[in-house]
């Protein structure tokens, strides 16, 4: 039973809209909610969801909807009931947070100098507000979606004009001058400069290298629209222009999915133009031109990371094949026996809260299993059918607009793919589940409450199944990276130190148990 309530003109920040949304699913009897503002990008997601009523459909982009399926008229009256006293509910100061800003102008003026403005409102009010920071000479990141093509543009354009940065929209992770913002981790500060049109490749590639040793000077991020044909790389290539003139950053790491081609042409022209060592990882793409000296391509955010860190250190970017092959020899052992107590062939089923993720192993793992299919793919030819129903070897963005409606990001809400775990878990024909687990500032604080009982149970239903995951973070992070991956271990999870390991590992099990 599906009911939905309406409220006129009632905008609320979407935070709170998505904290609201995720206490109404743990209520009893309650089987989804969404609690958004009825804009048009918001009704064609809850469509998809099966949540869009008559009601939502009429209300204007002003409206706040609340849509609750549950399984009584009663449990949803409840949870209706529930999310009025949710939105209506007066929040607690924080320490510290006596002083409030009425707008820009005041908060700039308490700040005193600030430079940097973090711009996270409804897309509709964020171009405006972005283009007043611009004017008050300050930089963007520009945190929220569903910001217009042209927005972006004229934004960037400008910014370029002074000399700014205008990250995003849509932009999750940077790390300026040591601070983590949005979602990012605290690594250590050195001389490595990251421009990344992609948030959890950012989060991946700035952890691997603190990790190896080596650290940040900046990390920028750019929104992932920002290399596509429509905004031509505006803020990737002044990025670029600003790492290649800063004397605190000796190598610069590129980080995007594939750019559109003319757009590609851009940024090596730029690259070309740079002293500098540049290591560049485009997922799903490849340069095949020779570039320069002094240019290095990867194929994965790891062997990116592994480069970009040897030349931090003044070694060879060569160096990275060393700690590359003895990740491979740990995923062959442990392959192998994982393989070993397998009666049979199964499928493999990635649930991932990063996007890039699924990007990567779309490149790592059809050269060990064959097709893979995925809601977000790089071959649009073997795009999933259904993303909540998975067929054959897939992988799949639980991040992706269908499932983040009304929901806070899979980062920090584990639920549905807590709830994907299980079931797919329990089919006889999954053998390996691969997982990506980002730790970190925005990120869930209390991973491990959340993701073992799920864990658990998987394991309880399906005695022969492998679970494989990365963790995303470094021991400075609030969730302490080790202490995550003792925990998983020691619940039987196979964990591996990246990404692209994890996706070796799962594939070759997979890739063995069909030998046997």
């Amino acid at each position: 039973m599906i009911k939905t309530v309406i409220k006129k003109g009632a905008y609320y920040d979407s935070v709170m809209l998505m904290q609201a949304a995720s206490a109404l699913r743990s209520m009893p009897g309650v089987e989804e909610s969404a609690v958004v503002m009825a804009t048009p990008e918001n009704k064609g997601i809850i469509k998809s969801s099966g949540l869009l009523t008559a009601e939502i459909q009429s209300a204007g982009e002003n409206d706040l909807a609340i849509a609750v399926s549950a399984r009584t008229g009663e449990a949803a009256d409840a949870a209706l009931k529930a999310a009025d006293a949710l939105l209506n509910k007066k929040a607690e100061p924080a320490a510290g947070a006596d002083r409030k800003a009425s707008g820009l102008e005041e908060a700039a003026g308490m700040l005193g100098g600030a430079n940097l403005a973090v711009v996270s409102v409804a897309g509709r009010f964020a171009g405006a507000l972005a283009s007043d920071c611009l004017e008050r000479g300050m930089n963007v990141m520009l945190f929220s979606d569903n910001v217009p093509v042209a927005t972006e543009v004229a934004l960037k354009k400008a910014a370029v004009k002074k000399g700014l940065l205008v990250m995003g929209p849509d932009c999750g992770t940077a790390i300026i001058n040591g601070a983590p913002i949005a979602f990012a981790n605290s690594v250590r500060r050195g001389n490595i400069g990251v421009v990344a049109a992609s948030g959890t490749g950012a989060q991946e590639v700035t952890a691997l290298i603190s990790n190896d040793g080596a650290g940040i000077s900046q990390c920028i991020g750019t929104g992932g629209r920002d290399v596509k044909l429509e905004v031509g790389a505006l803020t990737f290539l002044q990025a670029l222009r600003m790492l290649a003139s800063d004397p605190g950053t000796a190598v610069i790491l590129l980080v995007a999915k594939p750019p559109h081609p003319a757009v590609l042409k851009k940024i090596l022209s730029e690259v070309k133009r740079i002293k500098k060592p540049v290591v560049a990882v485009l997922l799903g793409g490849e340069i095949k031109e020779k570039v320069r000296d002094g240019f290095y391509p990867a194929r994965t955010l790891e062997e990116a990371a592994l480069k970009a860190s040897a030349l931090g250190k003044g070694q060879e970017a060569g160096k990275a094949r060393e700690a590359i092959y003895d990740t491979n020899l740990k995923a062959a052992a442990l392959a192998k026996k994982a393989a070993s107590g397998k009666k049979r062939a199964g499928f493999l089923r990635g649930l991932f809260s990063g996007g890039t993720f699924v990007s990567e192993a779309q490149v790592i793992l059809p050269e060990l299993i064959g097709e893979v299919r995925s809601n977000a793919p790089l071959d649009k030819e073997l795009k999933l059918a259904d993303s909540m129903k998975l067929t054959g070897h897939a992988v799949i963005d639980l991040g992706e607009d269908e499932f983040t409606v009304g929901r806070p990001h899979p980062m920090i809400d584990f639920s549905l793919r807590n709830r994907m775990i299980v079931s797919e878990a329990a089919k006889p024909e999954v053998s390996v589940i691969l997982l990506d687990l980002v730790l970190g500032y925005g990120s869930n604080l209390k991973p491990l409450e959340d993701i073992l009982p799920p864990l658990r149970e998987a394991f309880k239903s399906n005695r022969a199944l492998s679970i494989v995951t990365s963790v995303t973070g470094t021991e400075a992070d609030p969730q302490v990276r080790s202490r995550v991956v003792k925990a998983l271990e020691d619940e039987g999870v196979l964990v591996m130190p990246s990404n692209a390991s994890a996706c070796r590992l799962a594939g070759e099990i997979i890739r063995l148990s069909s030998k046997r």
